[in-house]
């Protein structure tokens, strides 16, 4: 029983090691977008109403601070997530896109946060702005909002990206914040799983779910994170469901916490 639990418990740490990598990798490639980007570019407008390239860099950096404090200061963590509101996010934003030496904030921050999440017992559970999560879900959270604040920064500067096997991660989330998806739309999430079939970069099968589960979701892994980030209208989309059930979450689905968001038009 001992070295039972010993190989779960270093499996569990080689999981997240495997996951901070790619939470640095990902860091890595938007911080590659605007290194060198003239000061001017960084006041380019996004697909988020309202936020520039620098917005959107600053809410990185304002939401890897909040992890970090999440992850060092619980009780000051709780204070501000008890009273945080869309309001506050967009005036984090939007305060850290004038302040001083927004890149280096950013990068300093993240850093500083994986060397935390790494440091950290992974049967921990941190507060976050909705359900409590574990140690390599933190981490798969970070990974999400980097490659998705990633592809507005992508999009508006007329770059697209190579997408990479760390897809996985984000399409993982989307799946298992399914019932998270309902739940802040005030309705009740399906009793029965579905099946999601996604194919991954590299022409790779990505499945989860019973495999004889009639609602089903197909389709490429990167159309599939670009749906549950909301970066895309399903309608740009080529990802198909079976049954209504599947059908319906695909038009509230959501990766993130919070409220529901107003997700994308059409193209």
């Amino acid at each position: 029983m001992l070295f039972s639990r010993l190989s779960v418990t270093l499996a569990v740490v080689a999981d997240l090691d495997a996951l901070l990598s790619d939470l640095r990798a990902e860091g890595d490639a938007l911080d590659a977008l605007v290194a060198d980007l003239p000061v001017g570019q960084w006041q380019l407008p996004t697909p988020a109403e309202g936020w520039t390239v620098a917005h959107q860099i600053a809410h990185l950096a304002w939401t890897d601070s909040m992890a970090l404090l999440s992850a060092t200061d619980p009780p000051s963590f709780a204070e501000i997530a008890g009273h945080a509101t869309p309001e506050v996010v967009d005036r984090a934003a939007a305060e850290g896109a004038r302040a001083p030496a927004l890149l280096e904030r950013w990068r300093t921050g993240r850093v500083q946060l994986l060397d935390t999440l790494r440091a950290a017992p992974p049967d921990r559970r941190l507060g976050w702005f909705g359900p409590r999560m574990s140690v390599a879900s933190m981490a798969t959270a970070r990974l999400m909002e980097t490659w998705a604040h990633g592809q507005d920064v992508a999009d508006a500067l007329g770059v697209i990206r190579t997408p990479t096997a760390r897809l996985r991660n984000v399409a993982y989330l989307g799946i298992r914040t399914r019932d998270f998806a309902y739940t802040v739309h005030g309705q009740l999430p399906p009793a029965v799983p579905f099946r999601i079939e996604l194919t991954g970069p590299g022409g790779e099968r990505w499945d989860w779910g019973p495999e004889d589960a009639w609602q089903r979701i197909t389709g490429p892994a990167l159309d599939f994170c670009l749906l549950v980030t909301q970066r895309r209208n399903r309608d740009d989309l080529a990802i198909q469901a079976r049954g209504d059930d599947a059908a319906h979450w695909l038009t509230i689905a959501q990766a993130f916490a919070g409220p529901p968001g107003p997700g994308r038009k059409p193209r």
